[in-house]
């Protein structure tokens, strides 16, 4: 594979050890480019969700299809529905493979969205912020569910961000308007002292990027078009973006991790725009400089930051597989 030619060792073959099968169900499934009906491909996938991190954390489910309470799911992080959920889709769990999820689905729409299209921290319009929009708008797709309820999931996030038809947060009159949290168009939010979030467009812009070309809306395009501008105004490797009330960019831009959640990486800033078709952009040189750079002599990546959920994926600042399959990823895309 040409792709391989960036990478400093065989990490690929790392990657298809038998002996983690969540990983290699992955590597198959990505880097190996087999076909969806492949056998072997089917059976690895079997063993991702029988005896990998799937099964963990599906195990912990509760019957009913919530993690730890229920409700909305936002706390305690990260182990409440909604982190839970959105750490299944990164492993690659599918509802076709396993019935519970199906369940976590439903359960999720019935209590975290709105029905406005928001998806929220507290189950009410004015807890959306984009982070969490994007990454279970993406979460819901990734898995395979299919629900009319998502239509009105990804207006609202389009809406949201070219401020089409949203009323300012000051007019609590006005049908559609945003809030203390999700504060304007152009990813503002209020956790970023009002300015745009650019954590908060990767997982929207990775979440639209879901959505077949050919079901994209007019508005939705527009939107995709605003985050990709939002995104390359400033060089992804220097992270330049508005920083709330710090002048510099959070370091958490330059530590690769697993999973992602809303702290995000340069790396998923790649990613989501890999994902809708800038691999070959030239505004991504310095980025994808850095993260080939950042491989060991095997062409492994380390993990640089995580969370405690469910799972543990390996020791911080030693080669990990879930760095090093998102990184490969990323640069099979661009190749």
């Amino acid at each position: 594979m040409a792709w391989q030619t960036q990478l400093k060792g065989d990490s690929v073959a790392w990657l298809l050890e038998k002996d983690d099968p969540g990983v290699r169900y992955l590597a198959l499934r990505d880097l190996m480019e087999l076909s969806p009906e492949d056998r072997g491909l089917r059976t690895a996938r079997r063993a991702a969700h029988r005896h990998g991190p799937i099964a963990v954390v599906l195990d912990a489910m509760d019957d009913e299809g919530y993690w730890f309470k229920p409700g909305p799911g936002y706390s305690p992080k990260y182990q409440a529905t909604v982190w839970s959920f959105i750490l299944l889709a990164q492993l690659g769990a599918r509802v076709e493979e396993d019935k519970r999820l199906a369940r976590a689905c439903a359960y999720l729409l019935d209590h975290a969205l709105a029905e406005g299209g928001q998806f929220s921290m507290t189950g009410a319009p004015s807890g959306t912020i984009d982070c969490l929009q994007g990454n279970l708008g993406w979460a819901l797709l990734e898995v395979g569910y299919e629900d009319s309820r998502l239509e009105a999931a990804f207006e609202w996030m389009a809406r949201s961000v070219t401020g089409e038809g949203i009323a300012p947060a000051t007019d609590r009159n006005a049908t559609l308007h945003y809030y203390a949290s999700k504060s304007g168009p152009g990813f503002a939010c209020g956790y970023n002292n009002h300015q745009s979030c650019a954590w908060g467009a990767i997982k929207v812009l990775l979440a639209f990027s879901k959505v077949p070309v050919r079901q994209r809306t007019p508005l939705m395009k527009r939107a995709i078009k605003q985050s990709v501008e939002f995104l390359f105004s400033v060089d992804p490797a220097m992270a330049t973006y508005p920083g709330g009330t710090s002048s510099k960019p959070s370091p958490n831009w330059w530590k690769l991790g697993f999973p992602v959640f809303y702290v995000t990486d340069l790396l998923q800033n790649v990613e989501s725009l890999t994902a809708l078709g800038y691999g070959r952009d030239k505004r991504l040189a310095n980025a994808l400089a850095l993260i080939r750079d950042k491989q060991d002599d095997q062409g492994r990546w380390s993990l640089e930051y995580e969370y405690r959920t469910w799972v543990s994926f390996g020791p911080k600042r030693q080669p990990n597989k879930w760095v090093t399959l998102r990184a490969l990823r990323v640069l099979k895309a661009v190749a």
